[in-house]
């Protein structure tokens, strides 16, 4: 081109995109299975939290080959369930999928989950979990319910597939048998905390105890048990709990905010329910110390009888022992009757101990031919809760079997 000539733009060649039009093409091939769902770990720089609720901030990233930056945005609706804010410097794991923005000329990555990544990120977390829900009041010991003496509905919320749950049924069947209604749960995982803060709502105000158990595990294993969703679940059941996580000397937030820790889940079970043999034992040892009184009482008395026949020297010290006679004979008659009465109310007391014993053991109508039909979880009481086609599990004597229903027949005779 020479010195005189101008240069002419040409806008129909087809090979010439348009900026929106490389906007689009850009975003178009961001949007791919491949950058959506996917999980990015980094540091957390740049945090803003707009009015508006979005959380703005840059994920960094610093390895031996490099320096990497990406900004990040979570929309208001995921911001509100993060808990507590990241801080700049944070080690987190976000959730998301990548995104091209046209108007700004911006490639960011849109997350819609954040955890933090790390033990040590984890124990800087759970110490500022530990603040906040202690300024609630989670863990406010004048808050905490005293355990029933003699529950009949035992709540368990864990693994429906766990040796917990094994560990649990065969302790409260041994020592004292109860009612046990399991509300199942995730007890590890990511979104575990959702899981174990539902299945305590579901059971709250239908038991007469909850126990929250996990077996032992590391402190990631353990760590959904500190998140604020199940300390503020079981701060505010309306029924009794008792935390049994892991082992003796792993300490959850969860147990802080229960009514009662337990140091395994198999002690809260000997917590809950007290050993039928060692209450029959305490009830024959207070009948037999009644018995004793009784005679011990008796026999003092005849012995101070005895003691004024040998002082009788003359018709007025005679008349007043017969006196002291009557008046003896009336004391006596009384305490009999009292001593009759008092052993009429314990045998009475020890009878109804003896009979709700007898009603309690869910075994003592099996024995005898009888089956008890559960769905799913349920007591089967009337043919109205089954249908044709139901799964339904029968517990006999001596174990138990899966049928299904094949026909359900009203007002039919045995």
């Amino acid at each position: 081109m020479s010195g005189g000539e101008q240069s002419t733009l040409v806008y129909d060649d087809p090979g010439i995109l348009s900026v929106i039009r490389l906007s689009h093409i850009i975003r178009d091939r961001l949007d791919t299975p491949d950058l959506r769902g996917i999980r990015v770990r980094g540091e957390v720089t740049n945090f803003r939290l707009h009015t508006s609720g979005h959380m703005y901030f840059s994920l960094s990233d610093r390895q031996d080959d490099g320096v990497a930056s990406i900004d990040c945005v979570i929309w208001r609706r995921a911001a509100e369930k993060i808990s507590p804010l990241p801080q700049n410097g944070t080690d987190v794991i976000v959730t998301g999928y990548v995104d091209h923005y046209p108007p700004y000329g911006k490639t960011q990555f849109v997350a819609d989950n954040l955890v933090y990544a790390g033990i040590g990120g984890k124990y800087l977390l759970l110490e500022r979990w530990k603040q906040e829900l202690a300024a609630e009041g989670c863990f406010n010991e004048a808050n905490k319910q005293p355990i029933p003496a003699f529950p009949a509905r035992v709540g368990v919320v864990t693994s429906k597939t766990g040796a917990v749950l094994h560990d649990i049924r065969n302790i409260l069947s041994r020592r004292f048998p109860v009612d046990l209604i399991l509300s199942p749960t995730q007890v590890q995982g990511e979104f575990a905390h959702t899981d174990i803060a539902a299945a305590l709502g579901r059971i709250d105000g239908k038991v007469d105890v909850i126990i929250i158990a996990r077996g032992g595990g590391s402190f990631d294993d353990l760590f959904s048990f500190n998140h604020p969703d199940v300390i503020r679940a079981i701060s505010s059941c309306r029924t009794p709990v008792i935390s049994a996580i892991g082992h003796e000397v792993d300490i959850t937030l969860s147990d802080l905010a229960a009514d009662v820790r337990a140091p395994t889940p198999s002690a809260a079970a000997e917590l809950v329910v007290c050993d039928k043999t060692q209450l029959l034992r305490e009830h024959a040892e207070m009948k037999s110390g009644m018995q004793k009184l009784l005679l011990d009482t008796i026999e003092r008395f005849q012995s101070d009888l005895e003691d004024i026949k040998l002082r009788i020297v003359s018709r007025r010290i005679e008349r007043r022992i017969s006196d002291m006679r009557q008046t003896t004979a009336e004391l006596l008659e009384r305490l009999q009757r009292g001593i009759a009465s008092r052993l009429t109310m314990e045998k009475k007391e020890i009878s109804h101990i003896a009979t709700e014993i007898r009603s309690a053991d869910i075994r003592a109508p099996l024995r005898r031919g009888y089956a008890l039909l559960f769905k799913d979880t349920a007591l089967i009481r009337s043919v109205e809760a089954i249908h044709a086609g139901d799964l339904v599990t029968i517990y006999l004597s001596d174990g138990d079997a899966d049928a299904m229903i094949h026909e359900v027949r009203h007002d039919r005779d045995i």
